[in-house]
């Protein structure tokens, strides 16, 4: 997790450094698009690895396997990627504190209020990271290699969300409009998931799976988006804060979230909770109403900043996502 979310943050701020004021957009999109490119891939293989006949040594080599084809592709990526610069070197450092910066950047409510966005729809949409695979074999009765497969689906649904969104964001939409729209199809990607348990529906799940990824798809691009048009000064700030809040709000979530299944699973199954509610299931769907009402707490949160658009927003050929216009 730790090199997760520093290589996201770093990344971010090497495609500002390297690439034009106009273009940055687009290479985030480009980054945005290989990440999830890689997600659907690597659940493929995962997928076809734990298909056959299953055991623990079989999924002890794959995961080792993972960490070896990682560790290859790192030091490959990271081979000469960015070239050295001595004049940086003959630069006098900043004389500004990072904790007036920081108050600075903070200090209009549009930006703690995008910043609170970010914070609720985020913890929204990954305190189930952990959860729905396992949610869909010891609920749902579906094989490990097809629940390896949920996350193909979610990958692939929030590639169509960026699909969509940069269709939108060409002809002039308001990033922050895409980005509630991506909450309130979160709303109902959760409500399909925890109605995929009482009909015993995998396939109802699995259409929750993917809306789950759409709608997240559509929340990252759009407040991402929104961060970058926050500073004309100092993109590296507002997308350090935006990975920051995302990164945070990720790891607490996720880590909530399968505790918060732990323990009120074990009370429901020992029958503290009532006979209405022993069962299993009863964990893992306390976390996705949860969800539920964090994707609430996010919507009333953009809700201001999505009605009346700030006009420090960048103008709209500044925010396409087109790919056409990447530099070399």
């Amino acid at each position: 997790g730790a090199g997760l979310h520093s290589t996201q943050t770093a990344g971010l701020a090497l495609a500002t450094d390297i690439a034009p004021t106009e273009t940055r957009p687009r290479v985030v999109a480009l980054m945005y698009v290989m990440l999830l490119l890689g997600m659907v891939g690597g659940s493929a293989a995962f997928g076809w690895l734990l298909s056959g006949e299953f055991s623990p040594l079989r999924l002890i080599q794959t995961i080792q396997g993972a960490a070896v084809v990682t560790l290859a592709l790192n030091v490959i990526a990271l081979w000469k990627q960015e070239t050295r610069n001595t004049a940086r070197l003959q630069e006098p450092p900043s004389s500004q504190r990072f904790s007036h910066a920081w108050r600075d950047f903070t200090a209009p409510p549009q930006t703690r209020r995008l910043l609170a966005t970010v914070g609720f729809g985020t913890a929204a949409f990954s305190m189930q990271d952990v959860l729905l695979e396992p949610y869909g074999g010891q609920i749902l009765h579906m094989s490990v290699g097809a629940t390896s497969l949920l996350t193909a689906l979610s990958a692939g649904g929030s590639l169509l969300a960026f699909w969509l969104s940069a269709r939108g964001l060409q002809r002039g939409a308001d990033p922050l409009r895409v980005a509630a729209a991506g909450v309130l199809i979160g709303v109902f990607a959760f409500a399909a998931v925890v109605f995929a348990e009482p009909v015993n529906s995998p396939g109802l799940f699995r259409f929750g799976a993917a809306l789950i990824g759409f709608g997240g798809g559509l929340f990252a691009v759009g407040t991402l988006l929104a961060a970058m048009a926050l500073s004309k000064n100092d993109n590296g700030l507002a997308l350090g804060a935006w990975g920051a809040v995302q990164a945070t709000a990720a790891g607490l979530a996720i880590a909530a979230g399968g505790a918060t299944a732990n323990i009120i699973g074990d009370l429901a199954v020992s029958g503290a909770m009532g006979p209405a509610l022993t069962s299993p299931a009863t964990g893992y769907l306390f976390v996705y109403h949860l969800e539920i009402a964090l994707l609430f707490a996010a919507l009333i949160a953009v809700g201001p900043l999505a009605r009346l658009r700030s006009r420090r927003t960048a103008r709209a050929e500044d925010l396409r996502l087109g790919l056409a216009e990447l530099p070399s």
